[in-house]
């Protein structure tokens, strides 16, 4: 059988999103984000295209984690040099850019592929409650 009504990424409009983080959790932020991302939220949904929406997140200094993970956790990177692994856990990262930790937890909930990169490009956070896109006029997305 042959699959007719597909829809293709240039025939479709991406929406705008925004997404309040203050008091989130973010593992629970971030699953959310990374679903709306795909595009999977939407019923035209296709694995092989990226069909995601736009996501502004806002309040990024205020995002919770639960348990010990804010001093407990470590973020790990390899500099490629013999015993260059270097750590550092979210209450650093938050210190010195809050926007990353929540970068991090949508980007490695995303599908490890090409499209990924595409997908990452269409997340906006910013720090406090001020974001640049209001001409684009963003609903709000509940999470």
């Amino acid at each position: 059988m042959k699959t007719k009504n597909v829809v293709k990424p240039k025939k479709i409009e991406r929406k705008w999103y925004v997404v309040d983080a203050k008091g989130k959790v973010v593992g629970r932020l971030a699953s959310k984000i990374a679903t709306v991302l795909q595009g999977k939220n939407n019923p035209y949904y296709s694995p092989q295209w990226d069909m995601g929406d736009h996501v502004v997140v806002i309040n990024s200094d205020e995002v919770v984690f639960t348990g010990k993970k804010e001093t407990d956790k470590v973020y790990y990177r390899h500099t490629g040099y013999p015993g260059g692994i270097k750590g550092e856990t979210p209450r650093d990262v938050r210190l010195r850019d809050s926007r990353l930790i929540i970068e991090r937890a949508v980007r490695r909930m995303l599908p490890k592929n090409k499209l990924a990169k595409e997908m990452i490009k269409k997340l906006h956070v910013f720090k406090d409650d001020k974001h640049t896109y209001e001409a684009q006029k963003p609903q709000t997305l509940d999470i």
